[in-house]
């Protein structure tokens, strides 16, 4: 399974905010659900960082949050993954890291969706109940289904 076949659950998990934006924009994007990453952009489109609410809280409760940009907190470089990628192997990647969420980049670097590990596991989770779905049948003589 290819991270794509996600893009309806991981386009609506997309937000992008500006490298130079202030936090105060990327915590007014925190309070829409499901939202658990910021993507920064820079003024051409591309990815140039990432923002969690772990990095805005951790921030928030040690500086003065109000005067600091998205620039001053983003992770960069940043871990993604591209529609193309096979979907265990990122989740794998994911847990091995302690990621909750991956943004999705095209091939020109541009954020088209953020990929949440729980929307993976579950993807991953129905597609193993299918397959042994079909090889109960298979094995019980119905063929497949």
């Amino acid at each position: 399974m290819l991270v794509g076949q996600l893009s309806s659950m991981t386009t609506v998990r997309l937000t992008i905010v500006g490298v130079d934006a202030p936090l105060h924009e990327a915590a007014v994007s925190f309070l829409k659900p499901g939202i658990g990453l910021v993507v920064a952009c820079r003024g051409n489109g591309l990815a140039a960082g990432v923002l969690s609410k772990s990095d805005l809280v951790r921030h928030m409760a040690t500086a003065r949050a109000e005067l600091a940009r998205v620039s001053a907190l983003m992770s960069s470089p940043f871990f993604s993954c591209t529609p193309d990628d096979d979907l265990h192997a990122i989740w794998e990647t994911m847990t091995a890291r302690s990621l909750q969420n991956v943004p999705v980049l095209d091939t020109g670097a541009r954020p088209i969706g953020v990929l949440d590990i729980r929307d993976a596991m579950k993807a991953l989770f129905e597609q193993e109940e299918l397959q042994e779905r079909l090889l109960a049948n298979y094995i019980a003589g119905i063929g497949y289904q």
